[in-house]
C-alpha cells in the first residue's frame, strides 16, 4: 500500500527514515525551507526534496501534510511545538493521523501498529516526523527501525511481478560485511543493533509471548539473515541447535527469537537483590 516515503529532512531521525525508503526502493520526497537547512546543516543533495520559497518551517510541515494521506509522529512523550503543530495541521486537512509514543510502545511493536494502520487506512503517501537527537540518543535508530519495519511488512504484499524485494546476493553482502553464519553470531548482531529498552522488555517477557514479536522482529532477521541463496549455513546452524531434520525459514527465524530470549534473560533481566 505504502508506495512514497516523504519528510522534512529536519531531523536525523527524519533523515534516516528517507534513507529507508532508498534503501528499499520506495519513493521519497518532502519540502523542505529555503536554503535547505536542516538541524543537522544543509541537507546532502541525494534527499530528492524541494525546497519552499521561504525558511518558515510551519509551511513546510503544512505542504508536507497536504501532499501525504496520512502523518505519522515518533515522539517520547508529549507532542509539543512542530510536532504538536503537525498534528493539529493533520486533523484540520481531515487526513490520517497516528502517534507513536516510544516511552509506551517499543519499535519492533510500533513497526506492526504503522503497517496495521496504513493498510487499514489506505495511506499510500506517508509523512515521517522523527524525534530531535536531543530528546533521546537514539532517535534517528529507533525511527529507521519502525520505518524499515513497516515498509518490510509492507512489502511482503507487493504484486508478484515487484522487484523492490529482490536483492541480490551482491547487495545483501554490502549491507552486511559479516554475514552470521551461525545462531549464536545472529544473535549477537541483533543485540548490537536492538535498543536498550526493546532488550529489557524482551528479556522480561514469557516464552509464549515471543510470538508477539515474531511478526516484525522475524521478518526482519528473514529478510537480513536467512535468504536461501545468501546464508545457507545460518539455515543449517538453525537446525542444527533445534535437532529437526528440516526447518523453513520461519520457523528458522523463531529459533532465532527463541536464543534471543534466552540470552537476553541473562543478561538484561531486573532481579530484586534481598
Amino acid at each position: 500500500m505504502i508506495k512514497k516515503i516523504i519528510s522534512g529532512g529536519r531531523t536525523f531521525a527524519d533523515q534516516r527514515a528517507l534513507d529507508v525508503a532508498i534503501k528499499l526502493g520506495f519513493a521519497h520526497g518532502g519540502w523542505i525551507p529555503k536554503g535547505r537547512m536542516t538541524k543537522t546543516g544543509i541537507l546532502p543533495e541525494k534527499y530528492k526534496l524541494k525546497e519552499m520559497p521561504t525558511d518558515n518551517y510551519s509551511e513546510c510541515i503544512e505542504q508536507n501534510v497536504k501532499d501525504s494521506k496520512g502523518t505519522l509522529i515518533i515522539s517520547y512523550g508529549k507532542l509539543t511545538g512542530d510536532y504538536d503543530y503537525a498534528r493539529k495541521v493533520t486533523l484540520n486537512y481531515g487526513h490520517q493521523l497516528l502517534g507513536i509514543n516510544l516511552k509506551q510502545t517499543i519499535p519492533f511493536k510500533a513497526a506492526s501498529l504503522v503497517n496495521d494502520w496504513a493498510q487499514l487506512k489506505y495511506i499510500d503517501v506517508l509523512y515521517v516526523m522523527g524525534p530531535k537527537a536531543c530528546v533521546h540518543p537514539d532517535a534517528w535508530k529507533h525511527t529507521a527501525h519502525i520505518v524499515e519495519g513497516a515498509l518490510t511488512l509492507d512489502l511482503m504484499d507487493a504484486a508478484p511481478d515487484s522487484h523492490t524485494t529482490d536483492f541480490t546476493k551482491e547487495e545483501n553482502l554490502d549491507k552486511h560485511p559479516v554475514i552470521p553464519k551461525t545462531v549464536d553470531e545472529a544473535v549477537d548482531q541483533i543485540i548490537k543493533e536492538m535498543p536498550l529498552k526493546d532488550s529489557v522488555h524482551m528479556a522480561h517477557l514469557k516464552k509464549e509471548g515471543l510470538r508477539s514479536l515474531n511478526l516484525c522482529l522475524g521478518v526482519f532477521i528473514r529478510n537480513q539473515f536467512l535468504q536461501k541463496d545468501v546464508n545457507k549455513e545460518l539455515l543449517e546452524s538453525c537446525i542444527s541447535v533445534s535437532g529437526k531434520d528440516n526447518l523453513n525459514e520461519n520457523n528458522a527465524a523463531f529459533i532465532i527469537i527463541e536464543k534471543l530470549w534466552e540470552k537476553l534473560q541473562g543478561t538484561h533481566r531486573l532481579r530484586i537483590v534481598k
